[in-house]
């Protein structure tokens, strides 16, 4: 793929403006660091600090095999120490500056606040990982104005999770804890609504995660969509097979009637398809026209755009993930400018939107102004 003068100016601006926080922090921990250990060498601990930050990038290196997981993890923490770093180191230098013009000795004011840093960053590690690690089940009870089948089911139980990001951080145990949680709803249908996998399919086979996910059940069925994840990590093909194996079919522009042909369900490719796959992704309303618009229609669609044209295409419940809502703070503002809906439950006129925050996580599992979630929704169908 050739990359544009623009896409390249932007590549190179921000190179320079992350290596230029890096050095930022990287003095910052040298001035604490010094302060005990005076031999400290800025240059040298500058270089261990990028190479840490790079972990990410370093450990998607296949052939450095474990050493390369090692660094993915690593790399991954660090994204979190870096915000945390960027937003309140500025902070701290303000603090010791003012000490510095009002005359206080740095012997005094420089181990001080750095230990308060150390301090803070501990809380925020802990309580963000407490919300990264132990999801919450959020419960929505909604209704359709569409009139049951004679016979069938007023009301279904629909278990919902997005963003479960398995991978070398997020993996068997917690998928069990998924697993036990989905299953205790004793769901008639249950939905996974993207970026099952972090990226790479490599941990999924290598810890044999489909014999965890296997165990999932439903009345009527468990079912998948892509997310981007799914596409950065470039192997779909073997993926969809695997879940294919175990029961789970993954919806790639396709629908299923489920509960005795009383729902339908529909399952979108993620819209990364669209630049990876040009033309192949249909749009909402090519999926959804050929449907009997009399029965309740549940579209899947990993990223949360465009909810007016799913709305206008038929759909009755949308079901959205992708956005974390921002992981941890203050991203959360910002996704909640990007997205219509960053996280939560909205009325469309008559459809209902669901976005989750997820139940993995991306990157570090810190979780701050957010939390890991299961969707529990009781859906009625009220005849009206």
């Amino acid at each position: 793929m050739k990359l544009s003068f623009k896409a390249i100016r932007n590549i190179i601006l921000i190179l320079l403006i992350f290596l230029g926080l890096q050095l930022f922090i990287s003095w910052n921990v040298y001035l604490f660091l010094s302060y005990y250990y005076p031999e400290t060498s800025l240059a040298w601990l500058g270089i261990v600090l990028t190479v840490i930050a790079l972990g990410y990038v370093i450990g998607r290196v296949k052939w450095l095999g474990p050493l390369g997981r090692f660094f993915k993890v690593i790399g991954s923490y660090y994204f979190a120490l870096f915000e945390f770093f960027v937003l309140a180191l500025p902070i701290v230098d303000i603090i010791g500056w003012i000490s510095h013009i009002a005359g206080a000795d740095p012997v005094g004011y420089i181990p001080l606040l750095g230990w308060i840093t150390i301090a803070l960053l501990a809380i925020f590690l802990l309580f963000g990982s407490y919300n990264a690690w132990s999801p919450v089940v959020r419960k929505y009870e909604l209704s359709i104005a569409k009139k049951p089948e004679p016979g069938t089911p007023k009301t279904y139980t629909i278990a919902v999770a997005s963003d479960l990001h398995l991978g070398n951080i997020v993996g068997n145990r917690y998928l069990a804890k998924l697993v036990h949680t989905l299953n205790g709803l004793e769901p008639d249908v249950t939905l996974l609504v993207g970026d099952v996998l972090d990226d790479s399919i490599e941990p999924f086979l290598r810890n044999n995660m489909s014999q965890e996910m296997k165990k999932l059940t439903a009345k009527y069925g468990v079912y998948a969509v892509l997310g981007n994840h799914e596409y950065y990590g470039g192997h779909i093909e073997r993926y969809v097979k695997e879940m294919s194996q175990i029961g789970i079919p993954v919806l790639q522009d396709e629908v299923v009637s489920a509960a005795d042909g009383a729902l339908h369900i529909a399952g979108r490719k993620d819209m990364t398809a669209e630049s990876v796959e040009p033309g192949k992704r249909l749009p909402v309303t090519e999926l959804l026209a050929p449907l009997d618009h009399t029965k309740p229609i549940i579209l899947l669609d990993h990223q949360p755009y465009a909810f007016d044209k799913a709305m206008e295409a038929g759909a009755d419940l949308l079901l959205c993930g992708h956005t974390h809502r921002g992981q941890f703070a203050p991203n959360h503002l910002i996704t909640k400018r990007l997205f219509e809906l960053d996280w939560g439950h909205m009325l469309k006129e008559k459809m209902h939107v669901i976005v989750s925050s997820g139940f993995g996580s991306w990157g570090p599992p810190i979780r701050i102004a957010s939390r890991s979630e299961v969707i529990h929704i009781e859906l009625t169908l009220t005849g009206e």
